[in-house]
């Protein structure tokens, strides 16, 4: 599907040469699995740790992308070594999990005092900040890690209630704090009568058009400079072209079966510290399906977040694939009864 949806603007912009995003994001795959299946060989309770360098890291490194002028469509999100860049944020998706899970099991007795779930949030607040400067929506996710991990081990349900209560209002005063955010939700509303409804309105030209099983791949319309770079975020909005209600349905089945099988490996773990990191990785995974494909459907606000393991993106696939190795890994450790 990256090369369907990117063969005509890679030609474009690569001298003919259609396959140049396709061969970019394959070296990235060709990097990424062997590390997935070398870190699913790793005893997870050895990231305990590095836990600190790795919170340290995560944020030295937001710290550059801000310091740094490497941006794109205006945003700060990038860290450019010579002609490579990678994405640091993608970087501190797994941190926070680690370093969640790390906290959450030294703290696991006392969980449910309120000063102890606090001190847990100081932890979160500084990565958090420093991501939601430049990049809300990843910001978002981050957040919703922690919500969900705090979660699962507190009994104080109530609490996280009055917690959600209180982020949903926050939430509502950061989107309408900043002009560019209004005019999100100003397209999300009305995006065929918005001057900046465009993108929105050729995804939707996209799905509407695929049908129950689609024109068949590589026979999309939209993926011809109508969609801007329609590999990446907007890719499922092809998908549905190509492939139809009916295509778009399997690779929503297949997630859901991701989801359920990293669950029951969570339910099933050796011990709490795994169980955490599982369920944080399933958060992530659950969070980003669902905001990309509300974005393309235009269910939520437009922002700016790949669909996992399809979108064109080195970071991210790297990244996602290292996680899925973490998750082999403590599944390695399960005992199984007879």
């Amino acid at each position: 599907m990256i090369y369907s949806s990117s063969s005509y603007q890679s030609s474009i912009n690569n001298g003919g040469d259609s396959t140049a995003i396709l061969r970019r994001q394959l070296v990235w795959i060709g990097i990424s699995i062997p590390l997935m299946f070398f870190v699913s060989f790793f005893n997870y309770k050895n990231y305990q740790y590095f836990t600190k360098i790795m919170y340290l890291g995560a944020l030295v490194l937001q710290l550059i992308v801000i310091i740094q002028e490497a941006s794109s469509h205006g945003a700060k999100r990038w860290i450019a070594i010579g002609g490579f860049q990678f994405q640091p944020s993608e970087v501190s998706k797994i941190v926070i999990i680690l370093v969640l899970a790390y906290i959450i099991n030294l703290r696991i007795q006392i969980i449910d005092r309120k000063e102890v779930l606090f001190s847990i949030l100081i932890w979160i607040l500084p990565l958090f900040g420093l991501i939601a400067m430049e990049n809300l929506s990843t910001g978002i996710i981050i957040l919703a890690i922690s919500y969900v991990m705090l979660l699962v081990a507190s009994k104080k349900i109530k609490v996280f209630i009055v917690g959600l209560v209180i982020a949903f209002a926050l939430a509502v005063i950061v989107l309408l704090s900043a002009s560019y955010r209004v005019e999100r939700i100003q397209i999300w509303l009305d995006p065929e009568n918005h001057t900046k409804g465009y993108q929105t309105m050729q995804a939707l030209y996209a799905i509407g058009s695929g049908g129950i099983f689609g024109k068949g791949i590589g026979q999309s319309m939209q993926k011809m400079g109508f969609i801007p770079e329609s590999h990446n975020d907007m890719i499922f909005s092809v998908i549905c072209e190509e492939l139809g209600i009916f295509g778009a349905g399997c690779i929503i089945i297949m997630f859901m079966m991701l989801l359920y099988r990293i669950a029951e490996i969570a339910r099933k773990a050796p011990d709490l510290y795994s169980g955490l990191i599982c369920t944080g990785i399933m958060t992530q995974v659950g969070a980003q399906i669902f905001i990309n494909i509300g974005v393309v459907t235009n269910t939520i606000p437009p922002t700016g977040i790949p669909l996992p393991f399809i979108s064109y993106g080195g970071t991210s696939v790297l990244i996602l694939l290292v996680e899925m190795g973490i998750v082999l890994g403590i599944s390695r450790h399960i005992k199984v009864r007879r």
